[in-house]
């Protein structure tokens, strides 16, 4: 089962920072019903929820629910999710295990190792060998069964080390073949996965945007292009990314402020606008928004389903400006709609164009905005949008979202 590029990717929320480790059953159930009554479609448990993961130095490998923080298990937030409308997803990092877990203590062998020489960590973690059939055979039955037990729509899979002292003992003369076989056993295991469950998603993550490219988007449906969620800087780390990959791939949330990585300060909707040009998520702490924060946030959210077809299958034009630098805009055109994306992030002596060009429309058609006004495409592209005048004038960070449709040629 590959990967369905013209799907339309849900809007999803991700407990993680929110959270971080704490996590557990009546928290997440909450955060659940926040992120609903936002229009939130899938809501996504990150790190925490199984073995003894009380920290980053215990317990990947045991991938069962932790008993203390899901005494139920996982059913009751799971069927709660559904309840509230939303689809059911889960991080997972299948390839990692700690020396401090059952499963390290049972299989030390399953690891990447020299004989003779010490396992050095890295964030506390040793890779699994993926070239074995024994690991590829556990892996596909514990993740194949959290699917099956739990419903799951989605996975996060994440993998977060580098590899170290990346030695196979046990394959005598083909154990320079390591880095090959522990590539086509990862593939192997996403390939049974979608073969057994032809409606899960995968996410690719690894340690933010570490493993973004052509092999594992055969295998997944979306990326985790970051782990800095700061909204300015996502600007140029998202424009990068689109020289190469679709909008319907990237993942991208709307977090907290001030952002827990920069301790920058950013207006909710300029972060809302900045993730809008990939694939909507939320990351937040949804039990310290405002209610008017809230309020936004519907709103954002519902702007965005109007034209997400738009945003994830449409063709990108990168229109002006250095992103999170200069005011800067970025355009997607398909079928009859367009959407342009306009973003000033600093209150600038020198006022940025009070104009922006557009691209790629048909000269002699018309084209209305929500608000009924309308202009040929020919007059867009040359003389160009006028933007707002509080766009150009105002505090840092201004963002707008313009939507045209084409009404006649």
């Amino acid at each position: 089962m590959l990967p369905t590029p013209f799907e339309e990717r849900p809007v999803l929320y991700n407990s993680w920072e929110a959270t971080w480790f704490d996590v557990h059953e009546e928290g997440q159930i909450e955060l659940a019903r926040r992120a609903a009554d936002l229009g939130v479609e899938l809501f996504v448990v990150d790190d925490g929820w199984f073995g003894g993961r009380v920290d980053d130095r215990r317990g990947l490998g045991d991938w069962w629910p932790n008993p203390d923080r899901f005494p139920r298990g996982l059913s009751k937030l799971f069927d709660t999710v559904r309840e509230l409308g939303m689809r059911a997803g889960l991080w997972v990092e299948p390839e990692m295990v700690n020396p401090d877990s059952d499963l390290y203590r049972e299989h030390p062998d399953w690891v990447l190792h020299y004989p003779g020489r010490r396992r050095d960590t890295l964030r506390h973690q040793l890779v699994l060998n993926y070239g074995r059939a024994d690991v590829r055979e556990w892996a596909i039955g514990w993740l194949s069964g959290l699917v099956s037990e739990y419903g799951l729509d989605y996975f996060k899979w994440d993998m977060n080390r580098s590899f170290t002292q990346a030695g196979w003992p046990d394959a005598g003369e083909r154990a320079d073949l390591l880095w090959i076989e522990h590539t086509r056993g990862v593939y192997a295991v996403l390939d049974t996965l979608r073969e057994r469950h032809p409606g899960l998603r995968i996410e690719s993550c690894s340690g933010g945007g570490g493993r973004v490219d052509f092999g594992i988007l055969r295998r997944t449906d979306e990326v985790w292009t970051s782990d800095n969620t700061d909204a300015r800087d996502r600007q140029a780390i998202q424009e990068g990314y689109s020289y190469l990959y679709p909008a319907c791939a990237m993942s991208a949330w709307v977090t907290d402020s001030p952002n827990p990585h920069t301790r920058r300060e950013v207006p909710l909707a300029y972060r809302f606008h900045v993730a809008m040009a990939g694939v909507l998520g939320i990351g937040g702490d949804l039990t310290r928004w405002s209610a008017e924060e809230l309020e936004q946030a519907r709103s954002l959210v519902a702007a965005y389903k109007a034209v997400r077809p738009v945003i994830q299958h449409g063709r990108l034009h990168r229109l002006a400006g250095d992103p999170g630098v200069t005011a800067s805009a970025v355009q997607y055109s398909h079928e009859d709609r367009v959407v342009v994306l306009a973003y000033n992030p600093f209150a600038l002596a020198k006022r940025p164009p009070r104009r922006v060009r557009l691209a790629g429309l048909d000269p002699s058609a018309l084209y209305e905005s929500a608000e009924g006004e309308r202009w040929h495409g020919q007059t867009l592209m040359s003389h160009g949008l006028e933007l707002p005048t509080w766009f150009i004038t105002g505090p840092d960070y201004r963002s707008e979202m313009v939507v045209l449709r084409r009404v006649s040629g």
